[in-house]
């Protein structure tokens, strides 16, 4: 009988989407969505579509690694690995104390992952610096939901995008990064009517096919949403019986409010947009009820996050339009456990089970875990860790599911800081990365997805099983395991003898409930008893599921019932809107950073799906075109962006929807799979005072031409070393690996590294010394091994054919000089750049069937299937129908 299909939930986002994953007996899978999933029915995003191709072990660490005195790293075995790390820990403890030490966590890690590490570290260690790398996603909507619902609650359910009237999404390029969601808020539109309201500075993927932009100047989030909130009190459109019963704070934030936005001219100066754009954009919010505001990290990444989502908070309480369906306030979330690692306190300034650091508080938690040596205070959010690290009051870190010498802000001080430490201990599941190159003293083999059995929580607070489907390979252990047994050397045996992820989700589930009674937003008592049987079984369910509510609960607060002390919401005041760091005369635009459709974080998992990289292979900087001529900058050159923190160098691309002063790269590329790409070495570490959450999309900068003398890529089976001084992204392809490449090396130079390489009697060569061009193919046993493109700047041809050739394990390139002209070799068309990730579909054949009669993405669908899976490229469908109606129109 074939394998049946396995439900578990995808490892991406936090759309938290279900999967079915039916292995194929040979290490891999079938994905396809889990229709029964309420998170997706049934949908993936191309990320999701492409997890089977991410699934090899070729790129694995499979055994405890150690560094030995020489730099190198040996195999050990786990008792080795376990006793260093228990005893690097006591030996720090010894001589530095508990506050020496910290974890650094991950959105990775499953919930059961992310219980014991903050159960041994807060409570047994007694150090209370746990953080996560959600501290540079959610965080800020973490610290805006405490302060004014008193928990970190999202009110609503994904329900509400189906059946709300109106959406306005801030700061989010949701068509992009949460496309599932996206398709939904679409297919209401179209089928409801519901209107859809984009503000975001950048023109994005998203904003193409919506209701109304607001293309506010960065920073200006708060001005905008007070200014709403002084237009609802004067127009009376202020919900007065839902604030005496549910609000304390109204008259002072209304005041506040009117302070920093007086009239509707002062919110255009500010915003920099019409004040009869703002006017309707304020029309419609209050004349429409059933209203829906979502955010993402053009919210949270700022130093003023926290009052940037109070604000939106803030004008849902005042109109009462919270908790009922088809409105409220909703936080998009960017990680698949984000909100699972909140709920067991993997900031650092919360405790498990959405606890805080009040004294009752934690002394309630210690009595329930039986902690000997709880800590009593805040710890460290992760920029702060960091400086920490550097000025070495940190001695001992252990890292777990991250890559934080890319991710960070200041990266290259990041990994430079963690090579100082007493003792680097880094869990990963990944043989390389920027992080292992700090060169830490241990790393340990942890399970990927695939082979991970625990929960995630989503972004609509809906727990899921994450179901393992494939076998631990070689050594590698579950992170709950490692975790468990560092603590057991450490004397805590008793605390920590789990004998699965489902004896650690049942504690996890007793301590939500453990002196509850309702006053915690986080209660999943119902849980508390589940028998492995019951929680391999587990359905998805949104929490609060306590044990008198076992089937969860999709809204809160439509009746009030928040979780502060008297019960009331509290609309607190707000700083007057200002970016951390203005640009200068020296640093005259704001580096945007973000993500791109088909990848995610570094590049890890994504990066080694051929089709996923196809879309955008290399890392670019979007700019303005008027900005590029300013500086000198063309299309497809290069450019340095520079400022205090460090600099990188990027292909530039020209885009119209680019704010003017603005620029937008791309967080994905590390050292790993790129010469000049890690952005986080450019970006500033200004964070928000209340949520430590550090402003990633406004940091000045400035911007100069790079020039090279040529450009070329190489195909080949293993990794090829490059000339000194090389610009270089690299790229999974079909059959190995691919670099794109910018170089001053000329000809001479590329065939004495080829020769130096290959033996001469595999290459067919094409030379022109003067015109700088040099072509090579290595051709053995009728099989291509590598091929190599060298053309002046500006003058290489598309590589499609030669990829096709390459990829083919078949192909007999028998006619090596249509192979070296960038011909293909079997008569096929060139499919051009891929479009649709999902289907593999490249712009060729789209342009083709617009040009052979098609009228609508609709059309280009059932002739090609791009675009009906997760709509992502829908967008860009959009924009070659246009071009290709211009140019008939012509």
């Amino acid at each position: 009988m074939p394998p049946a299909a396995i439900r578990t939930t995808c490892p991406y986002c936090g759309v938290g989407c279900g999967v079915l994953a039916t292995p194929d007996g040979r290490g891999g899978a079938a994905i396809a969505g889990d229709p029964s999933h309420p998170a997706n029915l049934g949908r993936l995003c191309s990320k999701g579509a492409a997890l089977g191709e991410t699934l090899g072990l070729g790129s694995r660490v499979l055994h405890p690694l150690r560094r030995t005195a020489s730099g190198s790293y040996e195999r050990i075995g786990w008792e080795a690995a376990l006793d260093a790390v228990a005893d690097g820990l006591k030996s720090v403890i010894a001589t530095h104390g508990p506050d020496a030490v910290a974890f650094y966590l991950s959105g990775q890690l499953l919930t059961e992952d992310y219980y014991l590490a903050n159960k041994l570290m807060k409570g047994f260690i007694g150090s209370p610096h746990v953080d996560t790398n959600s501290r540079l996603c959610m965080a800020s909507t973490v610290a805006g939901q405490r302060r004014v619902f008193g928990s970190d609650t999202v009110p609503g359910s994904y329900e509400d995008l189906d059946s709300a009237d109106l959406i306005v999404l801030v700061g989010s390029n949701a068509a992009w990064c949460h496309p599932v969601l996206f398709r939904r808020m679409q297919q209401n539109r179209a089928q409801r009517g519901a209107r859809i309201v984009v503000i975001d500075p950048r023109a994005t993927a998203t904003s193409e096919d919506v209701d109304q932009v607001l293309r506010l100047a960065p920073g200006s989030d708060t001005l905008l949403f007070a200014g709403l909130l002084v237009h609802l009190a004067d127009r009376g459109l202020t919900d007065a019986d839902y604030l005496a019963r549910h609000v304390e704070g109204y008259e002072a934030a209304l005041t506040n409010a009117r302070e920093i936005a007086p009239s509707l001219e002062a919110v255009a100066r500010g915003t920099g947009l019409d004040a009869t754009e703002i006017a309707a954009f304020y029309a419609l919010w209050s004349e429409t009820p059933a209203v829906v505001t979502a955010w993402s990290q053009g919210v949270n990444q700022s130093a003023q996050g926290t009052d940037k989502v109070a604000a939106i908070l803030h004008c849902h309480l005042a109109t009462g339009r919270i908790g009922k369906p088809g409105c409220g306030p909703f936080s998009l979330t960017g990680q698949p456990n984000a909100m699972g690692g909140r709920e067991v306190g993997g900031l650092a300034n919360m405790l498990a089970a959405h606890m805080g650091y009040a004294p009752t508080e934690i002394d309630r938690v210690q009595r329930f875990w039986k902690a000997p040596r709880m800590a009593q205070s805040e710890g460290l959010k992760a920029v702060a860790m960091m400086e920490a690290v550097e000025a070495g009051r940190i001695r001992a870190l252990w890292v777990m599911a991250t890559n934080p010498a890319v991710s960070l802000p200041r990266a290259d001080r990041v990994r430079a800081a963690l090579g100082s430490l007493d003792l680097f201990v880094v869990s990963e599941n990944v043989l390389s990365n920027d992080t292992l190159a700090a060169r830490p003293h241990l790393i340990l083999p942890a399970a990927a997805w695939g082979e991970k059995d625990g929960t995630v929580t989503n972004s609509e607070r809906r727990i899921s099983r994450q179901r393992a489907f494939l076998s631990l390979p070689s050594e590698v252990k579950p992170d709950w395991w490692i975790i468990a047994q560092v603590a057991q050397r450490l004397g805590f045996a008793d605390a920590f003898a789990h004998a699965g992820p489902a004896a650690i989700y049942a504690e996890h589930a007793a301590l939500s409930a453990f002196e509850n009674e309702g006053r915690r937003d986080f209660d999943i008592g119902a849980h508390a008893g589940l028998t492995k049987h019951a929680y391999d079984a587990l359905q998805p369910v949104q929490w609060p599921a306590p044990a008198a509510r076992p089937l969860g609960t999709p809204r809160l607060f439509a009746e009030g019932g928040f979780f502060t002390a008297n019960g009331r919401a509290r609309m607190v005041p707000l700083a007057a809107p200002a970016l951390a760091s203005a640009a200068s005369e020296a640093l005259p635009l704001l580096l945007n950073t973000g993500r791109l459709r088909d990848h995610w974080h570094t590049l890890t998992r994504t990066g080694l799906s051929p089709r996923l990289s196809a879309h955008c292979a290399e890392p670019s900087v979007q700019i303005h075109p008027e900005d590029a001529r300013r500086y000198g900058l063309t299309e497809a050159g290069f450019a340095r962006i520079a400022n205090d923190h460090g600099s990188v160098v990027l292909k530039v691309a020209l885009d119209p929807g680019m704010t003017r002063g603005s620029l937008f790269a791309p967080i994905h590329w590390s050292a790993e799979t790129a010469s000049h790409a890690r952005i986080g070495a450019a970006v500033q570490a200004m964070c928000d005072p209340w949520s430590g959450q550090p402003e990633m999309k406004a940091t000045p900068s400035s911007i100069e031409q790079v020039t090279y003398a040529a450009q070329g890529f190489v195909l080949s089976r293993d990794a090829f070393l490059l000339p000194e001084g090389s610009w270089w992204s690299r790229l999974a392809v079909e059959g190995g690996e691919a670099r794109l490449f910018a170089t001053d090396a000329g000809p001479a130079e590329w065939m004495a590294a080829v020769r130096a390489r290959f033996e001469e009697a595999d290459l067919t060569e094409l030379v022109d010394m003067a015109g700088g061009a040099y072509r090579c193919a290595v051709i053995r046993d009728g099989r291509l091994l590598a091929a190599l493109f060298l053309a002046p700047f500006g003058g290489l041809p598309l590589w499609d054919s030669v990829k096709r050739a390459f990829a083919d394990p078949a192909a007999l390139p028998d006619n090596r000089l249509a192979l070296l002209a960038g011909r293909s070799l079997d008569g096929a068309s060139d499919p051009g750049p891929t479009v649709c990730a999902c289907f593999g579909v490249g712009l060729a054949a789209i342009r083709a069937a617009f040009a052979g009669g098609a009228a609508s993405p609709d059309e280009i669908g059932r002739q090609l299937k791009a675009g009906t899976n997760c709509g992502s490229c829908l967008p860009e469908i959009r924009r070659i129908g246009a071009q290709a109606r211009a140019t008939v129109a012509a």
